[in-house]
């Protein structure tokens, strides 16, 4: 979930996080990205002081693929586009859980349109 950023907000942008689904419920991306990405990324992916925006034209698929998306939640990302320094990793999530978040960015990326 990419080159994302805030070595102030390593706590406060998913680490330590709860899962916010069990084995009988379905994944809410929504839901997901709330819990673990909006405080850094906003609630509407338009970013914060602490993290860029998911609707940046950076962060179309063709520049940063699901791939890096995943590697960026994973591992943690080393600022390159951005000045609010390295993103660490998301504890706590299930690869279906990772793919939910991808799945509500990319589809709110498709609904709201890039930022140029």
């Amino acid at each position: 979930m990419l080159v994302l950023g805030s070595a102030a907000l390593a706590a406060a942008c998913g680490s330590g996080s709860e899962s916010t689904t069990g084995p009988d419920t379905d994944l809410d991306g929504a839901a997901l990205y709330s819990a673990n990405c909006a405080a850094c990324h906003g609630a509407d992916l338009g970013g914060t002081d602490r993290g860029p925006s998911h609707l940046s034209i950076v962060y179309e698929p063709g520049h940063h693929s699901d791939d890096a998306f995943r590697a960026a939640i994973s591992n943690g990302a080393t600022q390159h586009h951005w000045d609010f320094g390295p993103m660490p990793p998301v504890d706590g999530l299930t690869d279906d859980e990772v793919d939910a978040v991808i799945d509500f960015v990319r589809t709110e990326q498709e609904r709201q349109g890039f930022e140029r």
